[in-house]
């Protein structure tokens, strides 16, 4: 038995009933539906029909007539695109859903204006402003070849597409149709878009790390006003106490002035009297400076014994004597020491 003709499987599937039945209701419909198949087969023979189950994205799950085969473009050097046509349930009032088939070896560049290359989606201009009975799917094949001829889904070539678009679109408006203008518009506007995006992602990318600069920078630049105040104040107080160190040597001064102004002998004043000294510092003073001095004769001795200005026995003699006059001089400066440290512990506790 001889296969069934295309008009014969159509019509077998649009008219068919029970669990084979597709989800086309309106007899008006099925018939325009045969119309548009039957004319899209005659100028593309090389599509194939069948009947599926489509799942919508919310889900719905539809049976419908699904056209699957190959366009050739114009330029032969570019592999056919292969499509998958499903007709809506509500064709042809909303436009066919069509796919890029999606081949692991050859796959869609992702820049393309008018194909997802995750799914293969197609949504050129003609689908989206869909208009029955102005729109037809014949047209809609005719529109894709023209379209895939300038942008190939398998082959990235967006400057030569723009120069392409924008020579034939306003350089020479009058050879070119609405539609096909409209076409080449959108896709120049894609890859300009394309373009402006890529430039801003680098330009965004900069700036964040201007952003992370500037923050760093702020960090350093708080750190140092922050140890400048420090030092700000630290400087004030030092300035403090050297003002009332100041005022101190005023007085010093006013106090010790008036007494050669009253008359006083200004000329009785030692060094000694200048300062204020206890009892204990003032022994400290004077052991401290006995024992430098013994330091300074013992050194003497010992250039006297280099030059042989001395006996070795008279510099032994000295040196005993000066030597134990010495040790008696630093253990009272220790004893002196040792009670100043108590009496510095005792107000301490106090």
């Amino acid at each position: 038995m001889a296969p069934p003709s295309p008009k014969e499987f159509i019509e077998a599937a649009l008219f068919a009933a029970g669990p084979y039945a597709l989800s086309y209701s309106d007899s008006k419909q099925k018939w325009l539906i045969l119309r548009h198949l039957l004319s899209l087969l005659q100028e593309f023979p090389g599509f194939k029909l069948s009947t599926d189950i489509y799942t919508h994205n919310d889900g719905t799950e539809v049976n419908l007539l699904c056209a699957t085969g190959f366009i050739h473009v114009a330029n032969n050097s570019t592999s056919p695109v292969p499509l998958v046509i499903w007709l809506h349930e509500n064709y042809p009032q909303k436009p066919p859903l069509v796919f890029v088939s999606i081949d692991g070896t050859t796959p869609i560049h992702r820049h393309h204006p008018f194909v997802d290359n995750t799914s293969g989606a197609t949504s050129p201009p003609y689908l989206i402003t869909w208009r029955h009975p102005s729109c037809n799917l014949t047209d809609l094949l005719r529109n894709l070849v023209h379209l895939f001829s300038i942008d190939h889904p398998f082959s990235y070539a967006p400057s030569t597409t723009t120069t392409t678009t924008k020579t034939k679109c306003f350089a020479y408006p009058s050879l070119v149709s609405h539609k096909e203008a409209l076409d080449r518009l959108v896709g120049m506007l894609h890859y300009d878009m394309v373009a402006l995006q890529a430039g801003t992602f680098e330009e965004i990318e900069w700036l964040s790390l201007l952003q992370e600069e500037l923050k760093r920078r702020d960090s350093f630049t708080t750190s140092m006003i922050n140890e400048m105040d420090m030092e700000r104040k630290s400087l004030k107080e030092r300035a403090k106490d050297w003002a009332e160190e100041t005022d101190r040597l005023v007085n010093w001064l006013r106090v010790n002035d008036g007494r050669a102004v009253m008359g006083l002998d200004t000329g009785d004043i030692g060094v000694e009297d200048v300062f204020e000294m206890d009892e204990t510092s003032r022994e400290r003073l004077e052991t401290s400076a006995a024992d430098l001095a013994i330091e300074d004769v013992l050194y003497k001795l010992d250039k006297a014994l280099e030059l042989e200005a001395v006996s070795f026995d008279s510099y032994i003699k000295q040196v005993r004597s000066l030597a134990r006059e010495q040790f008696f001089h630093r253990h009272k400066e220790m004893d002196l020491d040792r009670s100043t440290n108590m009496l510095r512990r005792s107000i301490d506790d106090v």
